[in-house]
Parts: structure tokens; C-alpha cells; sequence
């Protein structure tokens, strides 16, 4: 099985991947460093023989499959194996969000209103794919409306604390200092808690 590099994010979801499959890497399974980050890649060196299997982002596997006809067999959906795996988080310091909370606030009322416009409305999302993603055509634009936005952003984003501590177990043999963390240690939901409690997302459905 073929991933970017040891220690990147595709090495540690393969490795739980196996655990599930009550398989072990180096015994049933070899995994192999490819060197190659975009997933189109590998899949492309798995489909000449070079790999047996890899880790493919939906979208690509479904283009390579659906559009230009390659025969693959997919074998799982991270949903599948109950792997959380951390997205596109938003990043910012202890200072910042202290000195900003209202426009951190503000950011986020804004960011839950785009979530919740596009969920009504599957023509503007198809608009913004178009524009920022150059996706023109019309299987492609349904498959990730329904993939990589419906299935993959929520529609209240609250950190992902399963997928936080995810990566703190995988990281912490490589990182000490993580094994006396927590997620709490790492993300803040209060001003989420703050927008939800205030009847914000009711007001989104009205």
C-alpha cells in the first residue's frame, strides 16, 4: 500500500486502517513510501502495477473512474472504518482570539451562512466550484456538491475533537510533550457555543 511519506497523514490513516482490518504494517502489509502527496499521483502508479493500493481523495478517485473509464476496486470510505481525519481547521492563537473575539465571531456567523446558503442553494455552490475550482462538468459538480461539501462540512462547524485527538495519538510517539495534552488543550468551541447559543442558526432556517 502506497503513501505520501512515513509520518505524513496519509501513513497514520493507512496504519489505522489496517488496525481495523486486524492487519499489521511490515507483516501482512507493506507500506511504501511513494514520495508523492497528491493522491491522482499514486493512484496513477498503483493502476501501472508499481502499488497494489493507496489512499485516493474522492473526487480524484471518482474522475479516474466514472469519466475516463479506469477499472479500480474501491475497497472502503474512511466513514467506514470510523476514522475521523482532521479537515481544512481554522487556526489562530490564545492572544488573537482573546484581543478579536467579535471578529472572529463575525467570521464565523459569516462562514455558517455560506454553509447554510448552499445547502438551499446547489446552483450557487455549482457557481463557486466553476469559479474557484474550474470544475465545468455537470457529473463532477454533483459528485463533489455531494461529497466534499453536503458529507464533508457540517452544518454547524464545531471543532472536531475526535479528529483532534486523533492526531495527538498519532503524532504523540514522535512529539512527548503530546502525551500530557489534551484536545481541550487545543481547540475552543466557546464562541461556536456562543453563536449557537444565541439562536443564530435558527434564524439561518427562517
Amino acid at each position: 500500500m502506497g503513501s505520501s511519506r512515513i509520518g505524513a497523514g496519509t501513513d497514520f490513516v493507512l496504519r489505522r486502517i489496517l488496525d481495523k482490518l486486524g492487519l499489521v504494517p511490515g507483516k501482512d502489509v507493506s507500506l511504501i513510501a511513494t514520495g508523492l502527496s497528491e493522491s491522482e499521483k499514486r493512484i496513477l502508479i498503483m493502476l501501472q502495477g508499481k502499488i497494489d493500493a493507496t489512499l485516493g481523495e474522492p473526487d480524484k478517485v471518482f474522475q479516474l473512474m466514472e469519466m475516463k473509464g479506469e477499472k479500480m476496486t474501491v475497497l472502503g470510505d474512511l466513514r467506514d472504518f470510523g476514522i475521523p481525519v482532521p479537515g481544512s481547521e481554522f487556526v489562530t492563537t490564545r492572544d488573537f482570539l482573546k484581543d478579536n473575539r467579535d471578529r472572529l465571531r463575525n467570521f464565523l456567523m459569516a462562514y455558517s451562512e455560506a454553509i447554510s446558503l448552499g445547502r438551499r442553494n446547489r446552483e450557487l455552490v455549482y457557481q463557486a466550484f466553476r469559479k474557484y475550482m474550474r470544475i465545468e462538468e455537470p457529473r463532477l459538480l454533483e459528485f463533489t456538491y455531494k461529497v466534499q461539501f453536503l458529507q464533508s462540512i457540517p452544518a454547524k462547524p464545531y471543532p472536531r475533537e475526535d479528529a483532534v485527538q486523533t492526531a495527538i495519538e498519532d503524532l504523540a510517539p514522535t512529539i512527548p510533550k503530546l502525551k500530557d495534552m489534551k484536545v481541550t488543550d487545543f481547540i475552543d468551541a466557546g464562541v461556536m457555543r456562543e453563536i449557537e447559543n444565541d439562536g443564530f442558526f435558527t434564524r439561518l432556517q427562517k
